[in-house]
């Protein structure tokens, strides 16, 4: 037997070998991210300043950008064993219908009922919450695992959940929506009349199927007008890239096992969240010189913020009550079209990855939404999952790495995130099986209109 066929198809952990602390990558970045600011002041926010909106210790997470390790409470441990580790997948059958020398590997992180990587997030976020004494949570959902996630989360510690899901999501999705409901959650269409900024959204952009900025809007209102409740955010921040740091640890670990160093990682990028938490690890030993990796962030076409935005500090969210962030965006005002991918309709991108981005550490591509579908199409035919629609991005671009693997005969070891399961995506599956799913691309001058309102802020 070759040692080709001594990896096995599904490389697991033992509960042993599961992270006992997250790691914060920023603490090897030289160029730290930039600080949110203040939108009233211009100024750093503060932690007294952010403690109405996050919960106490998340606000400490969000802040420190010099701890390498943080650990992970054994509360927390104890509930991601009942999914994690996750296992890392060898393609092999994939490898063989492409007939590509590349080696191609899948961290799956759908195996738990919210169907995504969001519950290694969610249930740290609502263990803080619980531990402060809080109520509930409020918080924005796009396709709709962040939701579902949270209110796992929220169920297994008795805490409230107030959910504002991305309208087009809501009316695409509602067998998600019934998830959350299942759980205890309270979901609310957005932008809805249900707050003050949802009614003014409405008021600029009648009949809009909404966005993740619209959402956050009103969930950061309901939050702070509501005592005893904190918003919480599944992508994005740098708390939340700390927590899905537990996907790239096990990834590197997993590899380890078997001596397997990758040459190109691959993650779909919304946020960041997924992308963030799959690359820590093999980031950080790029940083410190250690290895050198090809990492590359895929977004939609049709929300391009990597590489068709601009790197300015901007508003979070659609209604502008959030603090400024300096990322790459295409505007606070900008709103996507209706693509099947709801995770990854955000404006912006992490003030970490887009960092890194800037200082040349990793590289972005955007593709087409049919394009997406075709390569989720063949790849549930082979390897015998339905990938989320977000996934779909990376399985894309891993299925372009390794034809090219196959014209230059390199057998290069492809590294990508298979962040969730597509079954409640079946919509999106229909509309591409009949033919009448389109590639929306927004024009040079609708990004232009959009970042004409970015916020005047200096750095």
């Amino acid at each position: 037997m070759s040692d080709e066929n001594k990896i096995p198809y599904k490389i697991y952990l033992n509960e042993n070998e599961m992270p006992k602390a997250w790691y914060n990558l920023r603490a090897d970045m030289k160029n730290k991210p930039a600080p949110l600011l203040n939108p009233g002041t211009g100024k750093p926010l503060t932690a007294e300043e952010l403690s109405p909106i996050f919960c106490e210790e998340l606000v400490q997470q969000e802040l420190d950008d010099t701890t390498p390790y943080i650990d992970i409470p054994d509360e927390i441990r104890e509930f991601y064993k009942m999914y994690r580790p996750s296992p890392l997948v060898r393609a092999y059958c994939l490898e063989k219908k492409l007939d590509t020398p590349a080696k191609i590997y899948y961290k799956f992180e759908g195996n738990n009922t919210s169907g995504s990587h969001k519950l290694n997030s969610a249930i740290a976020q609502a263990y803080y919450a619980k531990k402060q004494g809080l109520k509930g949570v409020t918080t924005e959902t796009g396709a709709g695992q962040w939701g579902t996630a949270l209110s796992m989360a929220c169920s297994y510690f008795d805490l409230d959940c107030k959910v504002y899901m991305v309208k087009v999501s809501y009316e695409q999705k509602p067998f998600r929506r019934e998830v959350m409901r299942t759980y205890g959650a309270s979901v609310t269409p957005s932008p809805s009349e249900t707050t003050e900024v949802g009614k003014k959204i409405l008021a600029e952009h009648p009949g809009t199927t909404g966005s993740l900025g619209c959402a956050i809007s009103e969930a950061v209102e309901v939050a702070t007008k509501n005592p005893g409740y904190r918003y919480v955010l599944g992508s994005v921040l740098n708390q939340v890239l700390l927590h899905q740091s537990v996907i790239g640890l096990e990834t590197k670990a997993a590899l380890d096992k078997y001596g397997i160093k990758p040459d190109v990682i691959i993650g779909c990028a919304g946020g960041g969240s997924n992308l963030g938490g799959l690359i820590a690890p093999f980031m950080g030993e790029k940083l410190r010189g250690e290895a050198d990796y090809r990492i590359i962030a895929v977004e939609p076409a049709s929300c391009p913020s990597f590489t068709r935005g601009t790197y300015a500090y901007d508003f979070c969210d659609t209604g502008m009550i959030c603090p400024l962030a300096k990322m790459y965006t295409l505007g606070s005002s900008f709103i996507p079209s209706a693509n099947h991918a709801g995770g990854l309709r955000f404006h912006g991108m992490s003030s970490t990855l887009s960092q890194l981005y800037h200082d040349g550490y990793m590289e972005a591509t955007s593709v087409e939404q049919t394009s997406v579908f075709e390569a989720a199409e063949q790849f549930a035919r082979v390897e015998g999952i339905l990938p989320a629609p977000e996934s779909s991005h990376a399985i894309r671009v891993a299925i372009d790495e390794a034809l090219k693997c196959k014209e230059t005969g390199e057998e290069k070891t492809i590294v990508f995130g298979l962040t969730g399961t597509g079954y409640f995506d079946m919509v999106a599956y229909e509309k591409y099986n009949n033919g009448e799913m389109g590639d929306y691309i927004p024009t040079d001058e609708e990004i232009a209109a959009s970042i004409a309102k970015l916020p005047k802020v200096e750095g």
